[in-house]
């Protein structure tokens, strides 16, 4: 990628030196991009630097193994929202989410698409409720997205497609009530809009958040960046105190 301009999502900004900084972002066709900013810590920069921001990103290598340097132009901020704890926890996870799971320059447009979507909602939504159905949803894609997608059409054990209630840990298939009435404590919970188009409650919601928390610490962060999970516990927390 010698040159490349389109907008982007910032998802992680990481210090590199004294002044600059490497900062990833998701762009709708060239997937996760990294590029190196010059004077990333200036009061100019710093607003404009923030995960879950659009910008306009332009990016200049010599060769294809050399990291860009990056230039960027605000083209959306969601730096008012990082002073409301449930908002802020929610971009600061879905953001982090990204870019330690991607690889880099790989297309994903889906994923793409339904970030933008989700960033606005929690930054739109009059409450909790019309985002955090989408982050489950956002988080279900992703796992799809990367190979490692549930299977929720039919039971693992009888192969039938009704009454099904519970997910296998181990190989991430629906399992039915009467298939899995002897170790159903070993189960995950199967919410019903997993595989409807229903409305669900808040006690779904979180069953969701459960097993996508599950399937993402196994798949990704069960011996690295554990602090990355900490930030998704934040976030549940707060959702929870919310709820109550």
């Amino acid at each position: 990628m010698p040159s490349l301009r389109t907008s982007a999502i910032i998802c992680s900004v990481r210090s590199h030196g004294e002044h600059g900084a490497v900062v990833r972002s998701l762009t709708p066709e060239n997937g996760l991009v990294s590029g190196y900013v010059r004077g990333a810590h200036s009061r100019t920069m710093r607003p404009v630097l923030i995960p879950s921001n659009v910008v306009q990103a332009d990016y200049r290598a010599r060769t294809e193994e050399q990291l860009a340097s990056m230039t960027v132009e605000l083209q959306q901020s969601r730096g008012p929202f990082l002073g409301e704890p449930l908002a802020s926890a929610a971009l600061d996870w879905v953001t982090s989410l990204t870019a330690a799971t991607l690889p880099e320059e790989h297309s994903y447009p889906q994923i793409h698409t339904a970030l933008s979507a989700l960033l606005d909602a929690i930054c739109s939504a009059p409450s909790a409720r019309g985002w955090a159905v989408a982050l489950v949803r956002y988080e279900l894609l992703l796992l799809s997205e990367l190979g490692f997608g549930l299977t929720l059409d039919k039971c693992a054990v009888t192969g039938n497609t009704d009454d099904l209630v519970y997910i296998s840990p181990k190989s991430a298939a629906a399992v039915s009530a009467f298939a899995g009435q002897e170790y159903k404590q070993r189960l995950l919970p199967l919410p019903a809009f997993f595989r409807e188009p229903v409305k669900p409650e808040w006690n779904d919601i979180f069953d969701g958040l459960r097993v996508t928390g599950f399937f993402l610490e196994r798949h990704f962060f069960q011996d690295r960046r554990r602090d990355i999970m900490a930030a998704r516990s934040v976030l549940v927390d707060r959702l929870k105190r919310v709820v109550a």
